[in-house]
């Protein structure tokens, strides 16, 4: 079966059609205002109607409060509230509970170590997303087209579903599936020509190398 397909950082209607188009399963949308994939509530709430039901939409959070998220989820209609920061097992359960949606949570990769905090969020998060981790003076805690050493993830024991994201674009992406077998592959800075322009052919060209792959 091929691996799911999510595009990160979405912030205009001409790469969210990209996107479908190229019949990705998740969209990512960006509520950390550093990033320059950030998007207002407006702006998802454009988007998030002209999505519709064709995908499935995943609003990315970093350490935010309940009052951001919840006014995200309501205008982004969204399916999946995914955090990025460095919310414990306790925070994600009184998420998942709060919102009635499913939690992602980004465990940052550098060590087998990191690999194995997944677990630590059994029972709490329905999803782990590997992620590559980032400098620690980074303004950014993803979306740097970062990679972590794929061999890590053969230690992968969490129980729970995951996918793998960092430094993944068109070129490595059927290795890095060949590798380590990932059920999701998850792609932004992967899809652009600067940080935060998404390119409408690197996103179908992803999408095709992941199912080729």
């Amino acid at each position: 079966m091929a691996s799911r397909i999510k595009i990160c950082g979405i912030s205009t209607p001409e790469t969210l059609d990209a996107v479908l188009a190229a019949r990705a399963e998740y969209v990512g949308f960006n509520f950390f205002p550093p990033s320059p994939r950030h998007v207002s509530f407006d702006q998802v709430a454009a988007l998030a109607s002209r999505a519709s039901d064709r995908i499935s939409k995943v609003g990315v959070f970093v350490d935010a409060d309940d009052a951001l998220i919840g006014a995200a989820v309501e205008a982004g209609r969204l399916d999946v509230i995914q955090l990025h920061g460095e919310e414990t097992p306790k925070r994600a359960s009184e998420l998942g509970a709060r919102f009635g949606k499913p939690v992602w949570k980004v465990i940052p990769v550098s060590s087998a170590a990191d690999i194995a905090r997944g677990g630590d969020y059994r029972g709490a998060a329905e999803f782990i997303l590997y992620d590559a981790k980032t400098p620690k003076d980074a303004a950014l805690p993803g979306g740097m087209g970062l990679r972590f050493d794929w061999s890590l993830l053969k230690q992968e024991r969490s129980g729970l579903p995951w996918g793998l994201a960092g430094g993944l674009s068109a070129s490595n992406v059927a290795d890095a599936i060949a590798q380590t077998g990932a059920p999701m592959v998850d792609t932004s800075s992967g899809v652009e020509t600067a940080p935060g322009a998404k390119d409408a052919d690197a996103i179908a060209a992803f999408c095709s190398a992941v199912r080729k792959a």
